[in-house]
């Protein structure tokens, strides 16, 4: 059996800490293979049933990048609309996404209609995909950050939008599009909670007990 010592067991605390949600890039590219390197630590992650319903779309042509940059920006435009006042003041000062200065853009999708698995654990919670998936894209995320490099998770973008760009399959669920790269630098807080837009409340405050 595979046993971690203290001094590991820190430095994974470590990268839990500075593992952070990256929006300013440097222009570096990414060494060869390092991306498909951190998609191969993605798909260790464990999945319901071992239906393995990630799927990874590797955004590399120009048209490509804008037509989803030009979507996020309409899509932060009515978001924007949503608030008033200070609120929205706060809101058109923040940097949401990296999208122009990241190297590498990298969508990630759940198959839905997979037959891998034969439907194990899904039957009474069908979400298990998309979850499964989010578990693949959050240790790709630390992986990432254990070789220094960072990765921002783009929210603001219509699904439906990014399915015609991209053209792939009415089966495969928008998950995520990520923004991978070196950052500009590092920080142990979020960047919304340096930019005083919320606050991290303690762990006691998300705990019931029955």
């Amino acid at each position: 059996m595979t046993t971690f010592d203290e001094t590991f067991r820190r430095q994974l605390h470590d990268l839990f800490v500075w593992r952070r949600d990256v929006r300013r890039f440097r222009a570096d590219p990414l060494p060869s293979g390092a991306l498909e390197r951190l998609i191969d630590i993605a798909c260790l992650s464990p999945s319901v049933g071992l239906s393995q319903p990630w799927r990874f779309v590797i955004v590399e042509q120009a048209a490509k990048r804008q037509a989803v940059l030009d979507d996020f920006k309409a899509c932060n435009a009515d978001a924007l609309a949503n608030y008033s006042g200070e609120r929205a003041a706060r809101y058109a000062s923040l940097k949401l996404a990296g999208l122009t200065e990241a190297p590498a853009h990298l969508a990630v999708f759940a198959e839905k209609a997979g037959d891998i698995g034969h439907g194990l654990g899904r039957a009474t919670m069908p979400e298990m995909v998309e979850y499964s998936v989010a578990g693949a894209i959050c240790s790709m995320w630390l992986a990432a950050r254990a070789e220094g490099i960072g990765l921002g998770w783009v929210s603001i973008l219509s699904p439906l939008r990014i399915h015609e760009i991209l053209e792939v399959p009415a089966s495969w669920k928008f998950i995520g599009y990520l923004c991978i790269g070196y950052p500009e630098a590092e920080f142990d807080r979020p960047e919304l909670e340096r930019c005083d837009w919320e606050h991290r409340r303690a762990p006691d405050a998300f705990i019931v007990r029955r």
